[in-house]
């Protein structure tokens, strides 16, 4: 687990990340706000694959490696980022927060299936105190899901599919190439709807605080993926997607600042259980033995 520190690097950068991106889908209309953010993001990580030399990397891929790159551009960097971000103009950064940070949950049953991931009861109550140190910490109260929570929620679920499916992947396939094509194949996608729904007029009349609100979403995303895939190949899935949770903190923490409020002590116990379902995670989870990846040129 020596790339774990990558894993808590993808929370905080998800925390503000969560921040930044609900005054993006203010000011855009979401779906174009997604495909300019997506875009630039893989043009970065094509240019940094570049840099690094790593190119030659994508005549090593063999055909079923396109075709689980492609799957995963579709259910992880096209619809369930439609969802996210037209469900974050509808509802608040905090209900968003908590159904995004339920997606550990969604893993450990995928994983358990189908990765042959195994944790003891322990997990059971570390994932107990997560939930309710997340509600607790952004002062939810139970009220009917509105529609936008709803389409968080279906995100939610097609990333906790992906996520599954890349931590299969990524045995074989490098972090970089990974991400790039999550977000080079889900943009495609994302490009066809546009045009299939005619949103696609929208992207020649924007404005530049509009393009300014498209692209710096983009950097944390850029970060985001960098750090995610590379720890997630080393790391549990469960494990990785429950210390994502750290992030939420992060985005009340923000949230507070930003309406000059102070923490109150339910959120203080709040964050407590969190930081305690996090331990009990890192001491129950067992790292699977992951098959012997195929050698790539680094």
């Amino acid at each position: 687990m020596n790339k774990i520190y990558l894993i808590f690097l993808t929370a905080i950068i998800s925390g503000f990340s969560i921040f930044i991106n609900k005054f993006g889908v203010e000011f855009n209309n979401p779906y174009v706000f997604t495909f300019i953010k997506n875009s630039v993001v893989f043009i970065f990580l094509f240019g940094l694959i570049l840099l690094l030399k790593e190119h030659n990397n994508f005549k090593l891929l063999k055909r079923n490696d396109w075709y689980k790159l492609i799957i995963i551009g579709f259910i992880g960097g096209s619809i369930p980022f439609l969802l996210f971000f037209k469900g974050l103009q509808i509802t608040s950064s905090a209900n968003a927060s908590f159904i995004h940070k339920t997606m550990f949950l969604y893993v450990a049953v995928l994983a358990y299936i189908f990765l042959k991931e195994r944790f003891s009861w322990k997990v059971f109550a570390a994932s107990g105190a997560l939930i309710l140190g997340n509600f607790l910490l952004l002062k939810l109260t139970w009220q009917p899901f509105n529609i936008g929570d709803a389409m968080i929620l279906v995100a939610t679920l097609f990333w906790a599919v992906e996520n599954t499916l890349s931590k299969h992947i990524l045995q074989n396939v490098p972090s970089k190439i990974t991400a790039f094509s999550r977000m080079f194949f889900g943009s495609i996608f994302i490009l066809i709807f546009l045009v299939a729904s005619g949103n696609i007029n929208e992207m020649f009349v924007l404005t530049q605080n509009q393009l300014l609100w498209a692209i710096v979403p983009s950097v944390f995303l850029v970060l985001y993926l960098l750090t995610w895939y590379e720890g997630l190949k080393y790391i549990p899935a469960t494990l990785a997607t429950a210390i994502l949770l750290l992030g939420s903190p992060i985005t009340t923490l923000l949230n507070i600042i930003q309406a000059g409020a102070s923490i109150t002590l339910q959120q203080s116990f709040g964050i407590a259980l969190l930081v305690s379902g996090i331990t009990m995670f890192l001491y129950s989870v067992e790292e699977i033995k992951l098959p012997s990846p195929t050698k790539f040129v680094t």
